[in-house]
């Protein structure tokens, strides 16, 4: 499907469902975008599920769409995300997902410029204005939907001093050895800005928080260049267009995801 015909109209309009860790980002692309872009957001926590739930989460947002709305695509704001995505399918409108492992791509600007900063840095812990405003408090167990992710399924949803509660010092010092402690493989708190309101008290809270943990501080000029694409076009070789009645795959090479006809 060539996208040349769906983009540059301001008679066109497109959907967008994303998640809201790109609240603020994709509110201002729609608002300045010269196509009308009707956005829609689900909840922060979908990749914490097990995929299957997360992909049946967006398959109902695209599903209840209206196709008579004269949408002439759908734009997901996801990524791969645990391949979370996996069997999704467009109906009688094309998807179109920027090709990415991880939806800190988006704040990067590419997967090829995300994957080159995660390869110098392999113990980065990344943040944005949107994860942290979006980031769950409360109940771990259950980060979106009221469903229970994989973390609480493992047990490792509840604090340390939680599991002391529940199973005595001794056997929580044992389960957090044998299931690991996730902060044990991070040294470094990066926080991508993206220049949106709201930042600079956020970049305050992730500093204080590396200095607690002793983990490094860096910070960086987020690139608008991949999420603007998804809104603005061109649709090029960073971008995946699924026409109706194909379904979402994942590629284990540099296409990251993939479409074939029916059900995988």
């Amino acid at each position: 499907m060539k996208p040349d015909h769906l983009l540059h109209s301001t008679s066109q309009r497109l959907k967008f469902i994303g998640c809201e860790i790109i609240y603020r980002e994709a509110c201002r692309l729609a608002a300045i975008s010269p196509t009308r872009v009707d956005i829609e957001f689900l909840r922060k926590g979908l990749h914490d599920l097990e995929t299957t739930n997360m992909a049946a989460r967006i398959q109902a947002a695209i599903d209840a769409v209206d196709p008579a709305g004269g949408y002439a695509a759908i734009l997901l704001g996801y990524a791969r995300c645990n391949d979370g995505l996996v069997g999704i399918t467009a109906r009688s409108i094309p998807l179109v997902i920027p090709r990415a492992h991880d939806c800190i791509s988006f704040f990067f600007g590419s997967a090829a410029a995300y994957q080159r900063y995660f390869d110098q840095f392999p113990g980065t812990y990344y943040m944005t204005t949107g994860w942290a405003e979006r980031n769950v408090t409360g109940d771990y167990d259950k980060p979106a939907y009221g469903q229970q992710g994989v973390m609480g399924k493992l047990g490792l949803a509840q604090s340390y001093e939680e599991m002391v509660a529940k199973y005595g010092a001794e056997n929580a010092d044992y389960i957090r050895e044998m299931m690991g402690d996730w902060t044990k493989n991070y040294s470094r708190f990066h926080f991508l800005k993206m220049g949106l309101g709201g930042e600079e008290a956020l970049i305050e809270q992730a500093r204080q928080e590396a200095a607690k943990r002793n983990w490094q501080f860096t910070e960086q000029d987020g690139d608008w260049s991949l999420l603007t694409k998804l809104f603005n076009g061109p649709w090029d070789e960073n971008f995946l267009i699924v026409p109706p009645g194909h379904s979402i795959v994942a590629r284990n090479d540099a296409r990251i995801l993939d479409c074939q006809p029916g059900q995988p």
